[in-house]
């Protein structure tokens, strides 16, 4: 009998430590996301546009005299599906060209002048990263860090200010 209530007892404080070790409410675990370095808040983001505004005001006033539109774009907008996509197919891409991806270059670009109109300013985005380079290559000591990685696809044809030209925010 002495036995058997040992067995029980042990049954008992086997079920809850499988209790307490499987079901433990995650809810409760829920971390916040890292921040990203570089952050900056919409009033340090409204300081750098109006910064800019002179800028603007002199590449509008000399370039698109005679627009209707509101002049030449101040931003461009994706997707945050197109953002995911674009980075999954540039990490895919930059495997297959020998890189290891870490990270986005963004460039202000702008398209090309057509029947005497100039082309709106645009941005595009292009992975950096590193060549993979053997370890055992003397080369390997001498990269500098990121660079653009050649011969990889560029994300363009985002969407503009509506009207092109309109500031921070929108």
């Amino acid at each position: 009998m002495k036995n058997f209530g040992l067995l029980v007892l042990g049954i008992i404080l086997g079920a809850l430590a499988m209790y307490f070790y499987c079901c433990q409410d995650t809810d409760l675990a829920i971390e916040e996301p890292t921040k990203p370095s570089g952050l900056i808040s919409s009033k340090e983001a409204k300081v750098l546009d109006e910064a800019y505004n002179i800028k603007h005001r002199i590449i509008n006033d000399s370039l698109f005299k005679k627009s209707t539109d509101g002049g030449d774009n101040r931003s461009s907008w994706w997707s945050i599906e197109d953002i995911q996509n674009y980075i999954n197919h540039a990490e895919n891409q930059a495997g297959e060209l020998g890189y290891t991806m870490d990270g986005l270059r963004v460039y202000l670009g702008a398209y090309p002048q057509v029947d005497g109109q100039e082309g709106l300013t645009t941005m595009f985005i292009v992975p950096t990263g590193t060549e993979n380079k053997s370890k055992g290559s003397i080369f390997s000591m001498f990269q500098d860090g990121s660079s653009d990685i050649q011969g990889a696809d560029g994300l363009n044809v985002g969407g503009h200010g509506k009207p092109p030209s309109v500031n921070y925010p929108q």
